[in-house]
């Protein structure tokens, strides 16, 4: 009687899936992970959560906390329906995983559960020196050093083309041939201009938690004295520039100037100067062979004084000039 019973209601079932594939469509299926989530989602498990991080579980049986981005509160919290509270802060995503797992081990055998990084909002990098807006930005997802830098205001005008990335051991080397172990970090320099160029993309690296990435202020000559524009002048992605070049920056000389008096004015490692003269109209010429200058040299193109004169007014070109640092481009 009960095999006929069951028989009947099986039947029953099979017929009512012949006459309504509708209905059969509402017959609620496994639970399976949202791919679009999945997709925006990192899997680090090294990466060491921190608060206002955002995470998205995965679990075919946990309907109740699965494909729904939940954020680690200030305090370093995680809230979770079936599972409770557990401070995630500190915790890896495998150590998140194991804890998450343990407490739905309550209710089902094997949760198997997936943990991704939707959001970091814990992990900050510093940006140092000649950009826009120096200081600490926060990296949500992934972010290409020029990404970086965009967040911070971009270079200034008067930035250095090579820029200095740092990075702790822990996060592994700088992927840059560059790249040179000091001490507990990894440090790498970058021709930014390289990067902009299309010259070297394989360059715009992925930043890292933690980075620092210094820009330093371009090398600067300075051309003071009887020239038609004076000031500093950028070297950019130089390191010298002759002094036909920059006179010719400086809008060339004035009809007043004692061009056999010229003086370059370098600076030395000891924090003193030495004056190097230069015969300026020889240069001219092409009797006497250009001089390179250098970062920080000043070229002084004195006036048609007497030497007394000449003296004072250079020591007081220089001591202005060191002590104001007005760049004119």
């Amino acid at each position: 009687m009960q095999l006929r019973t069951t028989l009947a209601s099986f039947v029953t079932f099979v017929l009512l899936l012949q006459a309504s594939p509708q209905w059969a469509m509402q017959i609620p299926a496994a639970s399976t992970p949202d791919k679009s989530v999945a997709r925006k989602a990192e899997h680090l498990p090294s990466y060491v959560l921190g608060p206002n991080d955002e995470i998205v579980i995965l679990s075919v049986l946990a309907e109740e906390i699965t494909n729904k981005p939940t954020r680690i509160t200030t305090s370093g919290d995680l809230n979770l329906p079936m599972v409770g509270r557990i401070h995630a802060a500190g915790m890896t995503l495998d150590q998140l995983e194991i804890a998450v797992s343990e407490r739905l081990k309550t209710y089902f055998k094997e949760p198997d559960v997936a943990i991704n990084i939707t959001q970091f909002k814990s992990q900050p990098v510093s940006v140092l020196g000649w950009v826009g807006t120096p200081g600490v930005i926060q990296l949500e997802g992934r972010k290409t050093l020029l990404e970086v830098l965009s967040q911070s205001g971009g270079l200034k005008p008067d930035a250095g083309s090579r820029l200095t990335i740092t990075r702790q051991k822990e996060w592994g080397a700088i992927p840059l041939s560059s790249a040179k172990p000091e001490g507990d970090f990894t440090v790498a320099e970058v021709d930014i201009r390289s990067i902009e160029n299309a010259t070297n993309p394989e360059e715009n690296i992925q930043i890292l938690p933690n980075d620092v990435i210094t820009v330093p202020r371009a090398d600067i000559v300075y051309v003071l004295g009887e020239v038609g524009r004076p000031g500093g002048f950028i070297l950019n992605d130089r390191r010298t520039i002759s002094v036909i070049e920059v006179l010719a920056r400086a809008n060339g000389v004035s009809p007043t100037a004692a061009l056999k008096n010229g003086k370059i004015i370098r600076p030395v490692p000891d924090g003193t100067r030495i004056e190097i003269a230069v015969n300026l109209g020889d240069v001219r010429k092409g009797k006497t062979k250009d001089i390179m200058l250098q970062p920080d040299d000043i070229l002084f193109v004195p006036p048609s004084y007497t030497k007394g004169a000449l003296r004072r007014t250079l020591d007081t070109v220089i001591n202005t000039s060191m002590a104001r640092a007005i760049y004119r481009y």
